[in-house]
């Protein structure tokens, strides 16, 4: 909340007898001061009870009306700031009212990070993104304070200072000194990932003018392909046909079949609901939803196994399938491939994979129809599943094979 009060440094008298006339400025838990570039004397101002008294003085009631307009300016340059940000500092209100040119201004670097997230909560709140990429962002920023803190033994930096040397020392410290959770280092396709949280975040500083330019465009590194891992038609009939005594385990084997014949990542597979089925006019029954990561409409038909899942849940649960947090999932997933005697690390996105794989492409399925319902936002990342898929390639050559045997 905004608060100033007009007060006088009675210490301090011109020629004239008079003190000058400042006003603290409060905004929450901050406070500065400011000169009104105006004076009275020590004595008027507590005759008129600092000029709140009826005033017969013409001096006075000119000098009233220069401070109540004092005032409303700076309320309209907080009203200003608020347009653009909740995050409004009473540095930023006090470069305002001074009228400091933006140019002049410091930016640090965190500090765009700060607006960016504080900004994406409100986009999360209304449902526009996840609470996940929020978590994401969040991480970024506090991996980088870590880094300038040790590096530079400051809290913050300025954006100008953010060279190539930065980078470097940022990748190096990212990739073999950072710690999270007792784990020290951070693998190379994360590292990438985190620059390009990074680079998104600083893209959002230059549409809010707040920089010029993207100081981490300098940054070159690459993914490592690596080919992901999903479960052959012998494996999926495996866990399929496997009843477990334990009620834990059936459930987290249901959700796990529930993501490999819808190819739904968690955050959205938990999200479903009975309003998410829709039926076409030929009485094919859909799930129809927008991916939360990407925000593309993707639509899904209900298969017969999932049907099944659908139909088992239907009256215990709120939605489609039961919730479980990720961690847990996992766990119980290395029970339950062990307990069918799958090698393979079994995870959430292990069933999304084998959507795109096994399901799908090898069952002939058209690569823009599979990547259309797992919600890419570009063929090419549908194109990794195709390239590790040998059947499909052993189907093209059999055909090639039967032409050139006849």
């Amino acid at each position: 909340m905004l608060k100033i009060i007009f007060y006088i440094k009675s210490e301090k008298i011109n020629l004239n007898g008079e003190s000058p006339i400042f006003a603290k400025i409060t905004l929450g838990n901050q406070r500065t001061t400011m000169s009104t570039g105006k004076a009275i004397s020590a004595e008027r101002w507590n005759a008129t009870q600092r000029l709140r008294a009826i005033l017969k003085l013409e001096k006075e009631k000119v000098l009233k009306k220069s401070l109540e307009l004092f005032q409303l300016n700076i309320e309209k340059k907080y009203n200003s700031l608020l347009n653009v940000t909740d995050a409004v500092s009473i540095s930023m209100l006090k470069d305002e009212v001074l009228e400091v040119p933006k140019n002049s201004k410091k930016v640090q670097l965190l500090d765009v990070f700060e607006k960016h997230n504080t900004e994406f909560v409100k986009r999360v709140n209304s449902g526009e993104r996840s609470a996940a990429s929020l978590q994401k962002y969040r991480r970024s920023a506090e991996l980088l304070k870590n880094f300038i803190r040790k590096t530079y033994g400051v809290s913050n930096i300025d954006i100008d200072k953010i060279n190539s040397a930065f980078i470097y020392n940022l990748e190096t410290y990212l990739k073999f000194e950072s710690e999270f959770k007792g784990v020290v280092g951070i693998k190379n396709n994360s590292v990438v990932k985190y620059f390009k949280n990074f680079k998104t975040i600083c893209n959002y500083g230059i549409k809010m003018e707040l920089i010029d330019k993207n100081p981490f465009n300098v940054y070159n590194g690459k993914l490592k392909v690596k080919d992901a891992t999903f479960l052959s038609t012998e494996e999926l009939n495996l866990i399929e046909s496997k009843t477990f005594a334990i009620d834990r385990l059936e459930k987290v084997k249901n959700m796990f079949l529930f993501s490999c014949y819808t190819g739904y990542a968690p955050i959205d597979a938990c999200n479903l609901t009975s309003s998410n089925i829709i039926q076409d006019a030929n009485g094919q029954y859909w799930i129809k939803t927008d991916r939360i990561k990407t925000g593309i409409r993707a639509n899904v038909p209900v298969l017969p196994p999932t049907q099944k899942i659908i139909d088992k849940y239907k009256d215990s649960e709120t939605g489609l399938i039961p919730k479980l947090s990720n961690q847990k999932m996992n766990a119980y997933l290395k029970e339950i491939a062990d307990l069918c005697g799958i090698e393979k690390k079994l995870t959430w996105y292990v069933a999304r994979h084998t959507f795109a794989t096994t399901v799908t492409l090898g069952n002939g399925i058209k690569i823009e129809n599979v990547s259309s319902m797992m919600g890419h936002t570009n063929i090419k990342q549908t194109q990794h599943y195709a390239k590790v898929l040998d059947i499909s390639v052993m189907d093209d050559m059999s055909k090639l094979m039967t032409k050139f045997g006849s």
